[in-house]
């Protein structure tokens, strides 16, 4: 009998500062942790450098461990307009690195993810972090933004999961519903 294949799932959580990465695989019903880590853009330089940065740094992810689908945490609306924007820049600059790729991209929202990861999605972020160290069985914390990024990814294999248990695996062809 052939193992099962593994489906290697890459999670961003965009920002502008700072964008939260985590890569796992989906082997079965498991979700092993591969990499994670914080792509971090240079202080007070202006908006198209730190745009470079995004996309060059998710690029050299992209090579390096050769995702099968990408998960992005979609941009909330907070009280200053400014960071708002700034934040959707960010993602969009994230969203183009994948697409650009040709990954498949799957959205969810902050909400969807705490709910997947914690089961409250009010969650604070040490919840998360602590959930995702149990979920994928890690001998240490990873930072809240690199957490952040795994945590994306399981809302991903937790969704593709319950998405493939129900279609049978043959329903699913290049991140797109097959009839």
């Amino acid at each position: 009998m052939n193992a099962p294949r593994a489906i290697r799932i890459l999670g961003i959580d965009p920002g502008s500062r700072t964008t939260g990465f985590g890569i796992i695989d989906l082997v079965g019903r498991e979700s092993v942790y591969v990499a994670s880590g914080c792509i971090k853009t240079i202080k007070n330089d202006e908006l198209a450098g730190r745009i470079g940065i995004i996309v060059q740094h998710i690029g050299e992810i992209i090579d390096a461990y050769r995702p099968n689908h990408a998960a992005v945490e979609q941009v909330f609306v907070n009280a200053n307009p400014a960071s708002t924007l700034m934040l959707g820049q960010a993602r969009g600059a994230a969203v183009a690195a994948l697409v650009l790729r040709a990954l498949p991209v799957y959205e969810y929202t902050a909400l969807q993810v705490k709910q997947a990861v914690v089961g409250r999605g009010k969650a604070a972020k040490e919840q998360v972090q602590h959930m995702v160290v149990q979920m994928l069985k890690l001998s240490g914390t990873p930072q809240a933004d690199a957490a952040d990024g795994l945590a994306v990814a399981l809302t991903h294999a937790l969704r593709f999961q319950g998405l493939a248990g129900r279609l049978g695996a043959s329903g699913i062809k290049g991140g797109r519903l097959q009839n």
